[in-house]
């Protein structure tokens, strides 16, 4: 290689190299949560939310608009959970009052994975202890099972170790979604992120829209 061809591969490799980067930084500077997010997924956060038609506590369908019109957090549950539900549902309730407190209105939403036990009035009892913003919602087979979907959350009834086919459990997973009525889902927060933690990274999100 003469040095003349040396020099114009030198070039060569700066160019494509500064094109790199400067495509790399443009396409960071083009998501306005880039220093919010915490978690990443496979394919973007395109790929978690969606519609859905669901009923409420008062017995309304109502669809993903309706339900998110300002920062919204997401649960999937279930009212007769022993344990991991309430916890998570309450741990979400506390990270809303911090953001309360802080001047910042996020909407806590539980939709429940059982159908079968879960009316509205059950749901209303059960958000109205825990926080007075918080929305239930439930619906029939067929819609939970298209907003889980939506959400690529998992589910499964078990069968009664009794014989009482009243009392059951449900498998299920446990990520808790914000989503943005703008945006779409944004961000997820698994269970053993604090409620303070939470409240500090939604915060973040609801101060960059």
């Amino acid at each position: 290689m003469t040095r003349i061809t040396a020099i114009i591969a030198a070039v060569v490799v700066l160019a494509l190299t500064a094109g790199v980067y400067v495509f790399t930084m443009g396409r960071g500077s083009d998501d306005k949560y880039a220093q919010c997010r915490a978690g990443a997924v496979a394919g973007g956060s395109g790929q978690i939310g969606g519609p859905f038609t669901l009923v409420d506590e008062t017995g309304a369908t109502v669809t993903d608009a309706d339900v998110i019109t300002e920062p919204t957090l997401i649960y999937f549950g279930y009212t007769y959970c022993p344990d991991i539900c309430p916890y998570d549902a309450a741990r979400n309730a506390e990270a809303v009052t911090i953001l309360d407190d802080r001047g910042i209105s996020v909407k806590p939403v539980f939709i429940s994975i059982d159908p079968e036990r879960d009316t509205p009035e059950q749901l209303a009892d059960f958000t109205d202890y825990l926080h007075p913003r918080m929305l239930g919602l439930t619906g029939s087979p067929e819609q939970v099972a298209a907003a889980s979907k939506a959400y690529r959350t998992y589910y499964k009834k078990q069968p009664s170790s009794d014989g009482d086919d009243d009392y059951y459990l449900v498998d299920h997973s446990t990520f808790s979604y914000l989503t943005m009525p703008e945006d779409g889902f944004v961000e997820y927060f698994r269970r053993d992120v604090t409620a303070e933690d939470m409240a500090n990274r939604i915060a973040c999100f609801a101060e960059a829209r």
